[in-house]
């Protein structure tokens, strides 16, 4: 389950598991959309009103708005299947 205005676990996962390389261009755009707004509910939202999920998502997707890659994308990058940039 997911707070208010976030992306659940599931779908962080089931978008960062399936290959770049794959995905359609409707795909790709929907996930940087969902991350993007994602990252902004998590800097909009005090840590005290998240979910014990929401603060375990966020430590894994760094979503600390620094512009650091996750670590699941960091794992992607090394492994090839990444963003091409």
């Amino acid at each position: 389950m997911s707070d208010t205005g976030r992306q659940s676990l599931t779908d962080k996962a089931s978008a960062a598991l399936k290959p770049d390389s794959e995905k359609s261009t409707e795909e790709h755009f929907g996930d940087k959309f969902k991350g993007k707004s994602d990252s902004a509910a998590s800097t909009l939202q005090p840590e005290s009103e998240k979910s014990t999920t929401q603060r375990i998502g966020d430590t894994f997707s760094s979503n600390s708005n620094n512009d650091q890659p996750s670590l699941t994308q960091k794992a992607k990058n090394a492994v090839g299947m990444g963003d091409k940039q």
